[in-house]
């Protein structure tokens, strides 16, 4: 689900008798967080090792992992402060495994990008990031980059609307149904119909099979692509609308940027300049 985070301040809040509604949702962002970087872990079995080595160790991986980092996503990762996690990127960067990119993000250097290093850089996140960047400068509101994986959106990156007492919570690492999603629908709506039908198939055949229409899908899809967006309200998550624009297909992998709000702070008039937003983000990243 896109999830909708609400703060202590919030008249949500007041009007629940106190209770935060949050409390009753599932996958808080700090939770999230937490697992996005536990991949990223090295594991030592022997019980000896030097930290500030291991550290360093976990932010290549990291920028391997993500395509670039911050100052404070390196030290929420590391469980450090910020003043520890700067020193220890600003030795990378001294020894040419990092390097700072745009808006100060850590990025690999040349020592990590030479030929024989075990991983390079993830090509999608590392291309869109920037761009995703913008799209949230623009719009304020939550936003994510999402790939296609089947009948569902896997959701790699984001940037979550702090600034607002009432958002969406970040997705990062989460897998939705593609069909209640805009970034689902935007990319299912560039498909072939046939190739819809394929994805589908095995999900028809399932428990919810007959809770699934797949007339009503193309329907929507239909909807989709005259519109050149896809729309959600309330159909991922009570209370939340979120349009997505497909950016086609980058380096084998179907992706989409998507922008979530809380449908309180959603009005129809909103909808003809997200699409805006979107579009233009989608011809900055890929030029169509």
């Amino acid at each position: 689900m896109e999830q909708l985070t609400l703060l202590p301040g919030d008249p949500a809040v007041k009007r629940s008798g106190g209770r935060h509604p949050a409390d009753r949702m599932q996958s808080a962002p700090c939770v999230m967080h937490k697992s996005r970087y536990d991949n990223c872990v090295i594991r030592n079995e022997t019980g000896v090792r030097v930290e500030a080595v291991h550290r360093a160790l976990v932010l290549l991986k990291l920028l391997g992992e993500e395509g670039s980092l911050s100052v404070t996503e390196a030290a929420a990762a590391l469980e450090v402060n910020p003043s520890t996690a700067q020193r220890l990127l600003a030795t990378l960067v001294g020894d040419g495994f990092a390097q700072q990119g745009e808006r100060k993000r850590y990025e690999p250097g040349p020592e990590f990008l030479r030929p024989g290093m075990v991983r390079a850089v993830p090509p999608l996140r590392a291309k869109a990031r920037h761009v995703l960047e913008r799209l949230f400068q623009r719009v304020g509101e939550t936003v994510h980059l999402a790939i296609l994986v089947g009948t569902e959106i896997h959701h790699v990156d984001g940037i979550e609307a702090t600034n607002r007492h009432l958002r969406v919570g970040l997705r990062t690492g989460v897998r939705l149904p593609a069909h209640l999603t805009s970034a689902g629908k935007a990319m299912l709506a560039e498909l072939p119909r046939e190739e819809v039908e394929a994805r589908y198939h095995v999900a028809l055949l399932g428990d919810h099979g007959r809770q699934f229409n797949l007339d009503q899908l193309h329907a929507e899809l239909e909807r989709t692509r005259q519109n050149r967006i896809g729309m959600n309200f309330e159909e991922s998550e009570s209370g939340v609308a979120a349009f997505g624009a497909s950016l086609g297909e980058i380096d084998g992998e179907r992706a989409a940027f998507s922008i979530a709000l809380p449908t309180s702070r959603c009005s129809d008039d909103d909808i003809p300049e997200f699409a805006e937003h979107l579009l233009w983000a989608r011809a900055e990243l890929v030029g169509a």
